[in-house]
């Protein structure tokens, strides 16, 4: 599964940043350290054989990200339905998750690159809420900046729950995950996780 964000310490901790910041959740709960490779991108490997799950953070800047995940696609040979690409939304109230298995880019410039070099929009993603955008505000001077002090708690949760929804897809697919986070209000005071969906 790919992060989508932009490398470089001027851009850590930025709204553009949580695809990036939730593959590192993961790799941290999991154990795992992050690597170089010639795919322009950071790895981190989980498991071994059929079990082996890729982390990446391509280093090419956001609007660039398909070179990278491509090249990753071919050279491993996994077929875009079975990617799962994290990224920011500013269309979404901070703390909202929104799987989907397919579809447009929605106007987010990393996803519509990745889109392209693959050559498909049946791509599954999950699209991280850091909005909504103010009013009149630039969209990409909003999604470059960090988030405001008072909002930060809220970001820290929804990573973490993020994290937790991207190991229930590797668990339990799609379907699931839109059942159980798509409707999902913002947590508010702690991380509990979502009740699980009615049969």
């Amino acid at each position: 599964m790919v992060g989508l964000g932009n490398p470089g310490r001027r851009y850590e901790a930025t709204r553009h940043n949580v695809g990036f910041a939730v593959v590192e959740q993961l790799a941290a709960r999991w154990g795992i350290g992050w690597q170089s490779s010639r795919f322009e991108a950071l790895l981190a490997w989980r498991g071994s054989g059929a079990e082996k799950v890729l982390l990446a953070k391509p280093q090419t800047y956001m609007n660039c990200s398909g070179r990278a995940v491509a090249a990753l696609c071919r050279y491993y040979r996994l077929e875009p339905q079975r990617l799962l690409v994290v990224c920011d939304d500013f269309q979404l109230p901070l703390g909202r998750l929104r799987f989907r298995p397919g579809g447009s880019s929605g106007g987010q410039k990393g996803l519509a690159d990745v889109l392209l070099h693959l050559g498909t929009q049946q791509v599954p993603r999950l699209r991280v809420g850091v909005g909504p955008l103010p009013e009149g505000e630039d969209p990409a001077r909003f999604v470059l900046a960090r988030f405001a002090k008072s909002e930060q708690p809220a970001a820290e949760r929804m990573i973490r729950l993020a994290a937790q929804a991207v190991e229930d897809w590797l668990n339990r697919g799609m379907q699931y995950c839109m059942n159980r986070y798509n409707g999902l209000r913002p947590l508010e005071n702690n991380d509990s996780p979502p009740p699980e969906p009615s049969a």
